[in-house]
């Protein structure tokens, strides 16, 4: 297979050798390649958990959450850290 770069994409690649971070061209493309590679698959993975929540919410389970509930969340998670600090000092 043959890859054509865009000038800016190997003078990036050109300065990566140069400064050691990759060997050669090929090895910068395989990492690229790789790091795509987890990317998709995170995202799928997230994308499967989304579609997970909702079938359960659709189900009946959990609760679906407001601006409102959140705040709520997130004061008392505060203030229960803060009474843990409190209390470990």
């Amino acid at each position: 297979m043959r890859v054509e770069l865009t000038p800016d994409q190997e003078a990036f690649v050109r300065q990566a050798i140069k400064d050691g971070r990759v060997g050669s061209t090929e090895d910068a493309v395989q990492e690229a390649l790789q790091l795509w590679e987890k990317r998709e698959r995170r995202r799928g993975e997230i994308i499967a958990a989304v579609t997970e929540a909702e079938a359960a919410l659709d189900r009946g389970e959990g609760r679906r959450m407001t601006e409102d509930s959140l705040k709520y969340l997130a004061k008392n998670a505060k203030r229960r850290v803060l009474t843990h600090l409190d209390s470990v000092r």
